[in-house]
């Protein structure tokens, strides 16, 4: 049995060590490793569990590195498939002392756009704890969306459990109406939806809360939990409508992956039988230590350093 099961597009990030210039004028980078769902696994793993990533990279140094990093990183790489024709895609990321930094992508036509629906053909998803799975795939191209449509599908079968984050990029999309539809027809699948706020009000028309978790929950969701920023999040289900209390921050170094963060904390609860309320706090605990590091996944704690914040740190409603 698998604990942990997703798929996307890794992408490696050359990120600025020069603060407030731009990429233009930058001359000094980082490299690591990232993608939103392979935080996620990342996450996970770093907690103990058993993750398998599924993904294409292209036969070229950056995706030799990917492939090094997953080993490194103890994210399960046996559904990793090297392409000769394609590409690996990458980032550029700035480097800002305030407000989100600019970003610059190399990835139409990456090697991970070519997964076929082969590879979930040969999937047992009986022996996956949980699938995770966000709007990003889906909108790199038609081809991913058609894979990402056949996994929810056999998932459902297979009675796993589904977490789906929409992460919206609106500019990978052909138009924001085709973003809302995709989405939404995904989202319904799953068992437990977990957008931002913002993102749940674009998607829905609504700005409340409570009618944006019916809303899910009319259309198929078990559960929705609404991630609320530095304030926490908001859970309703058929048996809970409750906000979740988030952790205060003094030093925020980088938002970039704590929405993901949140997803580790919350799976990563449910996997260790917590019921939904406490894994959605420690969902708000891992993204508070996210936001405190540089790099998509730097800030995911192991288990002691997990137990130590939360020992050590109070919820806001405390």
């Amino acid at each position: 049995m698998i604990d942990f099961l997703t798929i996307g597009e890794p992408l490696v990030v050359f990120a600025a060590t020069e603060t407030d210039k731009s990429l233009a004028s930058a001359k000094n980078f980082r490299k690591y490793l990232a993608g939103a769902e392979l935080n996620t696994a990342i996450g996970l793993a770093r907690l103990g569990f058993s993750t398998e990533y599924i993904s294409r990279v292209g036969s070229d140094p950056l995706g030799q590195f990917i492939i090094n990093e997953l080993q490194n990183k103890h994210v399960g790489a046996k559904k990793v498939a090297v392409d000769y024709t394609a590409w690996t895609g990458f980032e550029m990321k700035q480097r800002v002392s305030t407000g989100d930094p600019h970003t610059f992508y190399f990835r139409t036509n990456s090697a991970a756009t070519r997964l076929s629906t082969g590879i979930v053909d040969k999937l047992d998803l009986s022996k996956i704890r949980f699938l995770h799975l966000t709007g990003i795939y889906p909108s790199i191209s038609d081809n991913a969306l058609k894979v990402t449509e056949l996994l929810l599908s056999k998932a459902k079968k297979a009675e796993t459990i589904i977490i789906f984050d929409p992460n919206l990029r609106p500019s990978l999309w052909q138009s924001k109406t085709k973003m809302i539809e995709t989405i939404n027809s995904l989202a319904s699948k799953a068992d437990i939806f977990i957008p931002g706020i913002k993102e749940a009000c674009l998607l829905t028309g609504l700005a409340d809360e409570s009618k944006i978790g019916d809303y899910y929950l009319q259309k198929g969701c078990k559960s929705v939990v609404i991630k609320m920023g530095a304030s926490g999040a908001y859970l309703k289900n058929s048996a809970v409508n409750k906000f979740i209390p988030g952790y205060n921050v003094k030093n925020v170094v980088d938002t970039v992956g704590a929405g993901d963060g949140f997803a580790v904390g919350l799976i990563s609860g449910l996997l260790d039988n917590l019921p939904l309320s406490d894994a959605a706090l420690r969902g708000n605990a891992i993204g508070a230590l996210a936001v405190q590091s540089l790099g998509d996944s730097d800030g995911y704690p192991t288990r002691d350093q997990l137990d130590a914040f939360v020992l050590n740190n109070l919820p806001t409603y405390e």
